[in-house]
């Protein structure tokens, strides 16, 4: 989509569509934009049947103005608003142009919105206006999707155009997370991720890819991850993204990302209902190469490393076995209870290889890891697992500044006895349900140095939603890339 600064004093170039948005009242809804050139009937005839809540929408023809339809857009009221209540709002303006096939549109911005807000309503504008299509194969009778093509933003000025540059970057960085997370696992298997982060380095010279191979990895000894692989006939990788955005500063941020292409779930076999969607088992690792790309497209001026360890957990007569241990890259044995809690053996050997080469300053995980996260919380927010209140608050803070929640979860040290094992030094899954997330928590922890600050992110419910809406009008949502990069951008 392309978008557009417009001062109010200039006169517009048409469009399709005029929005003109307002806020909740009892007695009346309230303009909340500056204008004079309106349709002033048309208006009043459509505030009657109006209210201005959040995301509500009535439009109507025009004949006195050069749109062709004025749509009005409820904001909610003024005194309770927020920027998730503007995103709900302008990706409900998006949706409904979509089904009404409106592709240009003129936009009247609240008056004295402040830059959160205005950063708030463009990324709400271009994360609603994504359609994946890829498999889709149109008769004749079917149209695309129809997605919006020109915003102008009327009542901007040209200090905006760099908050439209960062939010398209950014948002471009997302959807490429979406992308990956939506196609066949056939075609986002580990080469295929080690393709997408070498095309991110090829394009920005700030960032430095390496993949290790399963030679290189058996070189490693990195036992987990070749473990995992076993069943498999395409060949694991450990991929590693360098950017340096300011390499006289030692300070570094490690993002480490779940890459299971399918997770069958092993010899462990998953039931039908639990495996038709485990394509999203790398959604982690998309969130990773979206992370890189967005650090370096935005020229961040800190300092990242992004690790992929990339596996598909497939069936074979080599499949690794419940009950057998397997030495990790950190040197501990794991004793393997549950084939079906692999991401976080793979992801032991990562933070393991990247504390070990590249000593951060800080590590966080993204993974897709336990189906007890939807349990607890639903697919509202990601569970937030840290081992330091400071790195808590920071990511708390940028989960709110992006609308990408996150609900803390505890790490009780009785959590990590469960992960004890009689024949081993740890065992991967504690044998049940009970406290799931806290336990897959607990298990990456045992490979965390004591004094390194550590957070896990388990986005289960959050990366691929079982109900699209306006904001996600596809189910994989890229959730991870607007987070970490506030959070890194604000450490």
């Amino acid at each position: 989509m392309q978008l557009q600064i417009g001062s109010l004093k200039v006169k517009r170039k048409p469009a399709e569509a005029l929005i003109l948005p307002y806020w909740e009242d009892k007695k009346k809804p309230v303009p909340a934009f500056s204008g004079e050139d309106m349709d002033k009937p048309l208006l009043s005839l459509l505030e009657e049947d109006f209210k201005g809540e959040v995301a509500e929408v009535n439009y109507s023809y025009s004949t006195a103005g050069i749109e062709k339809k004025v749509i009005l857009l409820g904001l909610g009221q003024k005194s309770g608003v927020t920027l998730a209540s503007f995103r709900k709002a302008f990706a409900a303006l998006v949706d409904f142009c979509r089904k009404k096939k409106i592709t240009t549109v003129n936009i009247y911005m609240p008056k004295s919105v402040e830059t959160k807000e205005v950063e708030a309503i463009v990324d709400a504008l271009l994360m609603a206006n994504y359609s994946f299509d890829e498999s889709k194969r149109q008769t004749a009778k079917e149209k695309p999707v129809c997605l919006l093509k020109k915003a102008l933003l009327i009542g901007l000025d040209k200090k905006h155009e760099k908050i439209i540059e960062r939010c398209s970057l950014l948002v471009d960085s997302v959807n490429l997370a979406r992308v990956l997370v939506n196609r066949n696992a056939d075609d986002a298997k580990a080469q295929d991720l080690a393709d997408a982060a070498w095309q991110i380095a090829k394009k920005y010279s700030s960032v430095q890819c390496k993949v290790l191979g399963k030679k290189e990895l058996e070189k490693e000894k990195m036992g987990l991850i070749l473990a995992v692989n076993r069943g498999s006939d395409q060949d694991p990788a450990l991929i590693v993204l360098t950017y340096m955005g300011d390499p006289k500063n030692g300070d570094k941020t490690a993002v480490v990302g779940k890459g299971v292409t399918f997770d069958t779930g092993g010899l462990n076999l998953k039931p039908t209902g639990s495996m038709e969607d485990m394509r999203i088992d790398m959604a982690g690792a998309a969130a990773v190469l979206g992370i890189m790309q967005a650090a370096a497209a935005l020229k961040i001026k800190k300092n990242i490393i992004g690790v992929i360890p990339s596996v598909e957990n497939a069936i074979d007569a080599k499949s690794y076995k419940p009950g057998d241990v397997y030495i990790s890259h950190s040197g501990k044995s794991v004793e393997i209870t549950n084939t079906d809690a692999e991401g976080r053996l793979i992801l032991a050997d990562a933070v393991s290889y990247v504390q070990k080469h590249h000593a951060p300053n800080r590590i966080v995980d993204l993974a897709t890891l336990t189906g007890g996260v939807v349990v607890a919380i639903g697919e509202e927010a990601s569970g937030l697992f840290c081992n330091e209140l400071k790195m808590t608050e920071k990511l708390k803070k940028a989960a709110e500044e992006t609308g990408e929640r996150v609900w803390q979860l505890p790490l009780y040290p009785e959590y990590a006895a469960l992960m004890k094992s009689k024949i081993a030094d740890l065992k991967n899954a504690s044998g049940g349900r009970k406290a799931s997330p806290c336990t897959g928590a607990a298990f990456i922890q045992q490979f965390i140095a004591k004094d390194l600050p550590w957070a896990h992110l388990d986005i289960a419910g959050t990366a691929y939603l079982s109900d699209f809406n306006p904001y996600y009008p596809s189910a994989a949502t890229g959730v991870g890339v607007k987070l970490l990069i506030s959070f890194i951008e604000n450490l």
